[in-house]
């Protein structure tokens, strides 16, 4: 009689091959997570890694989610403000998880040890602990490449931080300006009643400059870096996004109301501010209108439009174009970037400032702040 069970000889087959299988996933998880280290923290470009951009994704959406919960734009912020510290951590987590199980499948299934003993060398090797080396009279290429992927994944998390932070500065000291400029939250209009207000009109070229260079460094630093684009600036009435679309509606107002002044630079500002809005729009994966040159229909009606055109007016801006003419220019201009500025700003939840679209849940437009500082006469 035949027996049915496996002979030796093929139970060592399968074994070699599931072991030949748990060493190349492993080697496959290895690869993955040092290309997403690659991508994310080494090449300065805007490259996709599916393990950070899942890490990001789902921290955004969860907490995103558990702030629709809440009515208050205050207790939003603060719960947001978690969203880009998690993902940097998280991610690095992650990256140090996949390695730990990489390199535990490897050592399984190269050196014969359980899978207990296998992740307890790997994490021994990874986290350079060495207390796990006895199992073996040898280590192998495995537990030194193990040994040095530990503090190499490590060093560049720390390395990356300071980039981080060095950019949200240069970010963050052109967005505190605007405190006294346009308020707090940041609103075109409000800049240049303000600058009317105290006869600065002469003086926009070079905000526009400024904000042009802001705009560009911004476009390049956060598509390389998407945790910094959710990063939150230092006050709930304050925000990085907002203040880049008060700049452009400003610059677009005043080129349409006052086509007489200087406008080679408002319309420069314009330019890179689209540029940035389509560049961060793309990491985010929010649709970019197709700009063929025919302004499209604005969600900013033509009743607010006068509204604060004659607000304006009352102290001392002075339009040289009619208000419907205005309008048309102006509606040439903001139908260019929108779209994505309403999007971005409901995705990052951004303070609710007026020309800034809706939120969710429904959250009232903050009106600017009057700055501290009042000049005499005022």
């Amino acid at each position: 009689m035949r027996s049915i069970l496996p002979s030796e000889s093929t139970t060592a087959a399968i074994v070699d091959a599931a072991g030949w299988l748990g060493f190349c996933a492993g080697l496959l998880l290895i690869l993955a997570a040092a290309s997403s280290v690659i991508r994310t923290v080494i090449i300065a470009r805007p490259t996709r890694s599916l393990i950070s951009t899942s890490v990001s994704r789902g921290i955004e959406g969860l907490l995103r989610r558990i702030a629709r919960r809440l009515s208050s734009y205050t207790a939003r912020d603060r719960l947001l403000t978690w969203v880009a510290p998690l993902e940097i951590v998280l991610t690095l987590l992650a990256w140090l998880g996949i390695f730990l199980l990489g390199y535990g499948l490897a050592l399984n299934a190269g050196n014969r040890l359980d899978f207990g003993a296998s992740m307890r060398e790997a994490g021994s090797s990874l986290f350079t602990l060495g207390f796990a080396s006895s199992d073996r009279a040898q280590l192998t290429l495995i537990d030194f490449a193990a040994a040095a992927t530990g503090p190499i994944v490590i060093g560049l998390m720390i390395g990356y931080l300071p980039t981080l932070y060095a950019s949200y500065n240069r970010r963050e000291v052109q967005v505190t300006l605007m405190h006294a400029r346009a308020g707090e939250p940041n609103w075109g209009p409000e800049l240049l009643m303000r600058a009317a207000m105290h006869d600065d009109l002469e003086d926009l070229p070079l905000l526009w400059i400024s904000w042009e260079r802001w705009a560009a460094d911004v476009s390049e630093s956060h598509s390389s870096y998407p945790p910094l684009i959710h990063t939150r600036s230092a006050r709930a009435s304050r925000h990085w996004w907002i203040a880049l679309l008060a700049v452009m509606d400003a610059a677009a107002l005043n080129i349409s109301l006052r086509p007489g002044d200087p406008q080679a630079t408002a319309k420069a500002v314009l330019r890179q501010g689209v540029e940035c809005m389509a560049g961060l729009a793309e990491v985010e994966r929010i649709k970019v209108p197709s700009l063929d040159g025919t302004p499209g229909e604005l969600q900013l009606t033509f009743e607010e439009f006068t509204r604060t055109v004659d607000a304006m007016g009352t102290v001392g801006y002075r339009p040289e174009r009619g208000v419907r003419e205005a309008w048309t220019q102006f509606r040439k201009w903001r139908s260019n970037y929108e779209t994505m500025a309403y999007e971005m700003a409901e995705r990052l939840n951004a303070v609710p400032a007026p020309w800034s679209g809706p939120r969710t849940p429904p959250t009232p437009v903050i009106w600017p702040q009057r700055s501290i500082f009042h000049s005499p006469g005022e």
